[in-house]
């Protein structure tokens, strides 16, 4: 499990500065010009660092530190299904140095770090003028390095952005650096997979899991975090959050980087409008599915709760009852004779020995009566609306009365032959 940042309204890019020996120069002589320009305030969320950065004063202590140092680390070397193996290595260029996350080393910078002074968003613009073609924003707890400075502006680099923003809403020297303090945090990225995090800073420490390759955590203790004079990392272990708990991984397998945000183009700013609006809309459409789905399924449910009552009020009814309303519901439409004749279908049946011998046992009978399997006959018994002509049938069904003789079936006339009465034809 990584770390994560609040600023979730925004893409995030990072700043990556040395941990150490970084010379902040402040820029004097500038005459400073406002521009006001922060009207898109409203659509940006400030981000929350963690509240560490290592000031020059770490390298003095380096000489006692590193006489400390016992050369244990962790990594998994072993073949493909889950095997590692522990290494553990004194070479000193094994170790991790302290860098930018492009490789750049702390002897190659030499530019000065530029922090915002705005609460949303400052406009950086293609020249040093507010009447310039945007560039792109720089946010709250943004940085970048300094390239050029003129008029009362900055020209800056800050991620994929270059530009010129008004030196108004800019930090500098140690104001940046207390800025860049209170904004950043200090990230451990992992160089190898099944990289082992051990609940000890200790190879024979318990395992918490095994480590994805360019997984970022949180250091939660940065006054470990010293380097020599050729920025190697001189503690064996290093502590990071993980999920909550802290974990101990091999400094030797980690890249250790100081993080503050990076600032966006107007590219990327519509690219990612555009992505959000495409997430919102997906998450909307999905929404409305899963409502659709939910509020068929209650239907359902509620249907077939419904049909087992009917069913139930049905099965307890009088027979003569039941038999009507299959009548009604099979023949409601007929002439009397035919309505008559569906009830002597049931009666031949119950009689026959090859069905069951109850006329609740031949309606209900599986696949044999649809309004009964639907449950429509359960409805109309449940209604109690039953037409008299249907009961009357039903009766004299009952009482043995046939005008079809010993027919146990029936359906639409001209399927085929046999005894035709009204829009059935029965055999």
């Amino acid at each position: 499990m990584g770390w994560s940042r609040k600023c979730e309204k925004r893409g995030k890019h990072w700043l990556r500065a040395a941990a150490l020996g970084v010379v902040f120069l402040w820029t004097a002589g500038s005459n400073l010009q406002a521009e006001a320009e922060s009207s898109k305030s409203a659509h940006w969320h400030k981000g929350v660092g963690v509240e560490a950065w290592l000031t020059g004063a770490d390298k003095e202590q380096v000489s006692q530190n590193a006489a400390s140092k016992n050369g244990a680390a962790d990594a998994a070397t072993g073949a493909a299904g889950g095997q590692e193996t522990d290494a553990a290595s004194d070479s000193a260029d094994s170790k991790t140095k302290a860098s930018f996350g492009d490789g750049t080393k702390m002897d190659d910078l030499t530019g000065t770090i530029v922090m915002t002074s705005v609460q949303n968003v400052l406009n950086v613009r293609t020249e040093p003028d507010s009447e310039a073609e945007l560039a792109g924003y720089l946010y709250a707890d943004c940085g970048g390095t300094v390239l050029e400075q003129k008029d009362g502006w900055t020209k800056l680099e800050s991620g994929e952005l270059t530009g010129w923003a008004n030196n108004d809403y800019l930090l500098f020297g140690e104001k940046a650096r207390k800025e860049a303090k209170d904004a950043g945090r200090i990230v451990a990225t992992t160089k190898t997979g099944a990289l082992r995090i051990r609940k000890e800073p200790s190879a024979d420490a318990a395992i918490y899991d095994l480590l994805e390759e360019g997984a970022k955590y949180e250091v939660v203790d940065e006054e470990q975090i010293r380097f020599s004079e050729d920025q190697e990392i001189t503690a064996d272990w290093v502590a990071v959050n993980y999920g909550g708990k802290t974990g101990y991984v091999s400094s030797e397998y980690v890249q250790v980087d100081f993080e503050i945000d990076y600032g966006e183009t107007v590219e990327q700013v519509k690219a990612r409008e555009e992505a959000e609006t495409a997430r919102l809309q997906a998450e909307k459409e999905a929404a409305a599915q899963k409502q659709k789905k939910e509020k068929a399924a209650q239907a359902e449910k509620e249907a077939q709760a419904e049909k087992e009552a009917n069913k139930a009020a049905a099965l307890a009814a009088d027979d003569s009852v039941l038999l009507a309303a299959l009548i009604q519901c099979e023949a409601g439409e007929e002439p009397y004779e035919g309505q008559v004749a569906v009830g002597a279908v049931v009666m031949n049946r119950v009689r026959s020995g090859a069905y069951p011998n109850t006329v609740k046992g031949v309606i209900y009978a599986s696949g044999q009566f649809t309004p009964a399997g639907s449950g429509q006959v359960g409805r109309v018994v449940a209604s109690g609306k039953i037409k008299a002509s249907c009961l009357q049938a039903a009766q004299e069904a009952m009482a043995g009365s046939t005008p079809v003789g010993i027919a146990t079936h029936f359906r639409r006339a001209g399927s085929r032959e046999g005894i035709v009465i009204g829009h059935h034809v029965f055999w």
